[in-house]
């Protein structure tokens, strides 16, 4: 099941889109339902047209807890190693945006990458010192996330929260996708200026993930409680790149979908 958080004529709805993505979006419908996604699902009987809605971040979390080097091509390719345990840094909830939305590329940084990630969406009702188990019962879904950093801060600061903390600094979407097996998927990061012209920066699987998901999950409640709707980020293949004005990103993971952002200077 996919569930999508979007804005129509009336305002702001969940709802569960229908269709196969493969087919092209217009072959797809989104069917609103009543309240959060997270308890018995309730139909209100409305129904649209994707296109004739605007798809949002599909959830707004309390916060977002990423995980940092958890492929080792990607810590190879920075020169560090491969963490004994997982690194925990956050992203604040104002850093969300959605599909479509822009990336604004802050003055105080000259090197701001992408960096593709699978993200997981903490369900009800969440997962505090959860063991495996009850770490997998917790996972709502999945989505798409982009990690982007201000690479040159990274480096100068020491510590990641303003690197990684600027506003439109995480894109999310395009929807959650439920009861998916995300052991072993294709993660794709494609840049470009038009669509005939994207290049492939990263591409990497699931299944080289140092820490799977259900090991991040269980880790992290030990550390902080996941509340529904918090996400977390699953670290980042090889591959990771700057970003310039006028760029377009996309990130695409199999089984879910692709998540497309602009990028834009800061106004």
């Amino acid at each position: 099941m996919r569930i999508a958080r979007f804005a129509h004529a009336k305002g702001m709805s969940f709802g569960v889109v229908e269709g196969e993505p493969e087919a092209g979006p217009q072959s797809l419908t989104i069917a609103e339902i009543e309240g959060h996604p997270f308890g018995k699902l309730s139909f209100s009987g409305a129904r649209w047209a994707l296109s004739d809605v605007r798809l949002l971040s599909p959830i707004l979390p309390s916060k977002v807890v990423c995980v940092g080097r958890n492929y080792a091509d990607h810590a190879a390719e920075h020169g560090t190693e491969v963490p004994k345990e997982p690194l925990l840094f956050l992203k604040p909830s104002t850093s969300v945006i959605g599909p479509r939305d822009a990336i604004r590329l802050p003055i105080f940084s000259k090197q701001v990458e992408h960096e593709a990630e699978l993200a997981v969406v903490i369900g009800a009702p969440g997962a505090r010192r959860a063991d495996r188990a009850a770490a997998e019962r917790a996972i709502f879904g999945y989505t798409c996330a982009n990690d982007v950093t201000a690479r040159d801060l990274q480096r100068s600061d020491g510590q990641w929260t303003r690197a990684k903390g600027f506003d439109s600094f995480c894109p999310i979407g395009p929807w959650i996708t439920t009861g998916l097996d995300v052991s072993d998927l294709e993660i794709r990061c494609e840049v470009g200026r038009n669509p005939e012209e994207m290049e492939v920066r990263q591409l990497g699987r699931t299944k080289d993930m140092v820490f799977d998901v259900p090991g991040l999950v269980s880790y992290i409640s030990h550390v902080m409680t996941l509340l529904p709707g918090d996400v977390v980020l699953t670290g980042t293949p090889a591959g990771v790149s700057p970003l310039v004005e006028g760029d377009t990103v996309t990130v695409r993971i199999e089984g879910i979908g692709e998540l497309t952002n602009p990028v834009v200077p800061v106004a």
